[in-house]
């Protein structure tokens, strides 16, 4: 492929990505609205807000071990001298992904 045929693309896919978050907030910011006018319990309010900011920590969290792991995937593969994707370069990244969401996992149930 062109650089001149994949720039449009990511383009597309950057602004569909952006749009779909847009929604997501304005969606989200909404439903809060709604639930704080409708409902009259300020620990249903409370309990719903403290869960979504648990979530979004959890979330955080995830994401920033899988990263980690694959960063350190990506060092074990530069480190080794292996400069052509193969079976084994494969393996490690996907044992990285998969030693991290493991990782996740344990960390998750403790701060649970």
């Amino acid at each position: 492929m062109d650089k001149g045929e994949i720039i449009p693309i990511v383009l597309f896919l950057c602004i569909t990505f952006g749009i779909t978050y847009a929604v997501r907030l304005l969606v989200t910011a909404r439903l809060r609205v709604k639930m704080l006018q409708v409902c009259s319990s300020k620990e249903l309010v409370e309990s719903v807000v403290h869960g979504d900011a648990h979530r979004d920590q959890m979330s955080a969290l995830r994401w920033g071990i899988l990263t980690l792991m694959e960063a350190v995937g990506f060092g074990i593969i530069q480190a080794m001298g292996w400069n052509e994707i193969n079976p084994g370069v494969v393996a490690m990244l996907l044992g990285a992904f998969g030693l991290g969401s493991l990782l996740f996992f344990m960390l998750a149930r403790r701060f649970s």
